[in-house]
């Protein structure tokens, strides 16, 4: 069993708070996006922008931001094995806020895949390695140059380049793993970025400045860019796509992309126990079957379920 220790304690509260403003952003964000098409007549998911100027929008945006400020911190104290799971919570609050506030209905098996989510954070909480030690932004450099990292770096660079420029404009619109396969992929990128840049202000804030170094900076620029890259492509899923469907399959995809990340840079598993593994991995799969039973359970009736498989 992985030791819980002050600073997994800090990250798991942190995550918990975060999943809680980013779950609601979701919703607010989604009827900023109805109110701007109603208005303009042009939908995000074809290339509108009219939501910039909706309110309501940015409001969700701030939410969202507030939450993803919270993870930013997470991550610099506990692993993304423990922190980036605990996002299954967002799909739940986002999945009940659909319910009374989008009136996008939630099957009563959907309680279900909330407890399932639940309980496989619980035990990946329990089970999570503690953060290792570092001591500087080269210490991070030289793990995220390391040969089987760049590799991984290089393949997800590929696929989205693929994504974007030959799936999206042929079924973009229909397809929801289009979008959703973006945000995931870059998200996965991002994350690694932020719990670098993280650390490296932690460290600074510990008074061991990290700020005269490039390497902090390239890494504040990774993290712009994919955090960019992600709210547009996140915003498209969202307006063309239930958000029942859209959250499922982000959380998904993305947190197995970014523990599937995280263990190659950071190396998350290194000295843990292979019962401690196998219980975060069950706990992870209990997370999964659950998000996918929110999925299946979902209105099938909405309209903009169309094409989404």
């Amino acid at each position: 069993m992985g030791g819980f220790s002050t600073n997994n304690f800090k990250g798991f509260v942190l995550a918990l708070l975060s999943s809680g403003f980013i779950g609601a952003s979701f919703i607010i964000k989604k009827k900023g996006l109805r109110r701007a098409a109603a208005v303009s007549g042009v939908r995000a998911g074809v290339g509108g922008y009219a939501y910039l100027l909706e309110p309501l929008w940015w409001l969700g945006m701030i939410t969202m931001i507030v939450g993803e400020v919270a993870n930013f911190v997470a991550y610099a104290f506990a692993p993304a094995v423990l922190v980036t799971p605990l996002g299954a919570l967002s799909i739940i609050v986002s999945a009940v806020l659909a319910q009374f506030i989008l009136k996008e209905r939630l099957h009563k098996l959907g309680i279900l895949g909330c407890v399932m989510c639940i309980s496989g954070s619980v035990i990946i909480v329990i089970h999570a390695p503690q953060e290792r030690a570092i001591s500087s932004v080269q210490e991070i450099w030289n793990m995220a140059t390391q040969t089987a990292f760049l590799l991984y770096v290089g393949s997800v660079v590929v696929v989205v380049f693929i994504l974007i420029f030959h799936f999206a404009p042929q079924c973009g619109s229909t397809n929801v793993l289009v979008f959703t396969g973006i945000c995931s992929l870059m998200g996965s990128l991002s994350v690694m970025s932020v719990k670098a840049l993280g650390t490296s202000l932690k460290l600074t804030f510990e008074g061991k400045n990290q700020l005269i170094f490039p390497e902090t900076w390239f890494f504040m620029v990774v993290v712009a860019i994919c955090v960019i890259t992600q709210m547009n492509y996140l915003n498209k899923a969202l307006d063309t796509f239930n958000t029942a469907v859209v959250s499922p399959i982000y959380y998904v995809m993305f947190t197995s992309l970014t523990i599937l990340a995280s263990v190659i840079m950071f190396k998350d598993w290194d000295g843990q126990s292979g019962g401690s593994i196998i219980s975060e991995i069950c706990g992870f799969i209990v997370v999964l079957s659950g998000t996918i039973l929110l999925n299946v359970t979902k209105d099938y009736e909405g309209s903009s379920f169309r094409g989404a498989w």
